[in-house]
């Protein structure tokens, strides 16, 4: 039996997305800028998935632009917006942990100028309101904060950290990557100014994601030699990718309530399966998002028991996936506060509407199995 459990990483393609990809391809490859039909029958393409994917967050069409995927939307997002609006201020805030997109622009901007304000996390990965009260000043020209934490599944208090902004002189940016098709986002009634979210992670095709800007707000584009994207993002859409996502987008959001219940209920079964281990600690909060949940096996490290897991054909995550081969240790995990021992044995599991009880059963008894076997043997 193969268990995929690395949803958070990336999603297995629905079979109708693979089937809209190939027909894009093969049908529909015209240039949406070109002036002759096939050209137009690929800017009408274009035109219905931005319209597809603008209604599932409650944005305007042309308010959504589309992307590569998540780390350029963040990148177009938090640079493009700072750097077109350094005269209004240089104070830009977030939090530790945020997605290396967010983290690593942040610190881009801090070489050119900016100063950052980095925001503690408390033990359950929430951002500390105190904190960022505190920050928030009329100097402050932009607050970035995900929605819902790739490694934890922690939900961040988006609601309550957008009330405290005035949005006429600081920008609230949200990536909504783990959140997006989880959670429900409403950027209007969120009062959201732009919002990162990616194809990938609810069963579309990689290479595709979406940035919403609210209407008015300046960005310095990070592409420069098109005018694609109304001139926000140049170099020919990826047509094909993006038809996927708005097939995705569909399909994820036609059965949104049924898959939280579904997913919800594989994540509680997983967790009352693997609580009778010795050594189990839930590192994830009891109301993060139903899809992902971080446990650690104390005495057992997280690299040795990944790849135990894989030769028994389940797939899990030490972290994100972006991360993985750099640090030894969560970043995240550790800006929570957690003891080493249990950051270093810490897996993600992360799971989707794919997944069956009969597989987390699976993985709950392998688990039972070999985690006490290995104890003994690092002990």
């Amino acid at each position: 039996m193969e268990v995929y459990l690395d949803n958070s990483a990336t999603t297995r393609p629905y079979d109708e997305v693979v089937r809209t990809v190939c027909d894009t391809m093969l049908e529909t490859y015209g240039n949406p800028s070109s002036l002759h039909r096939m050209g137009k029958r690929a800017e009408d393409l274009l035109d219905n998935a931005r319209e597809i994917i603008s209604s599932t967050v409650y944005c305007t069409p042309d308010e959504l632009y589309f992307t590569s995927g998540g780390t350029e939307s963040d990148n177009l997002a938090i640079i493009g917006y700072a750097m077109a609006n350094r005269r209004r201020g240089s104070k830009i805030i977030t939090q530790p942990t945020e997605h290396k997109a967010v983290l690593e622009s942040f610190e881009y901007l801090s070489k050119n100028g900016f100063e950052v304000c980095m925001l503690p996390v408390d033990g359950q990965g929430i951002v500390d309101m105190d904190s960022f009260e505190k920050e928030l000043d009329d100097n402050t020209i932009l607050v970035s904060i995900m929605a819902v934490n790739n490694e934890t599944g922690s939900v961040m208090p988006i609601d309550k950290i957008s009330s405290k902004i005035n949005h006429s002189k600081c920008a609230f940016h949200v990536d909504a990557v783990q959140a997006y098709g989880k959670i429900k986002i409403n950027v209007k009634k969120q009062n959201i100014d732009m919002l990162t979210i990616s194809a990938h992670k609810i069963h579309g095709p990689n290479g595709a994601g979406a940035l919403y800007v609210r209407k008015g707000l300046r960005l310095e584009p990070r592409f420069l030699g098109g005018q694609q994207e109304k001139t926000m993002r140049s170099g020919t859409e990826n047509l094909a990718a993006i038809a996927g996502f708005a097939k995705a987008a569909e399909i994820k959001f036609a059965s949104f309530d049924e898959c939280a219940v579904k997913v919800g209920s594989l994540k509680d079964r997983l967790i009352k399966g693997v609580q009778a281990i010795e050594g189990a600690v839930i590192n994830s909060p009891e109301d993060s998002v139903y899809s992902v949940v971080n446990i650690s096996f104390t005495g057992v490290r997280s690299e040795v028991l990944l790849h135990v897991l894989e030769s028994k054909g389940i797939y899990v995550s030490a972290g994100s996936a972006c991360n993985s081969k750099k640090d030894k240790y969560s970043y995240v995990l550790k800006a929570m506060g957690l003891p080493v021992a249990v950051i270093d044995s810490a897996l993600r599991f992360s799971l989707s509407e794919l997944n069956t009880e009969e597989e987390i059963d699976y993985t709950c008894s392998v688990l039972a199995r070999e985690v006490p076997i290995l104890q003994k043997i690092m002990k």
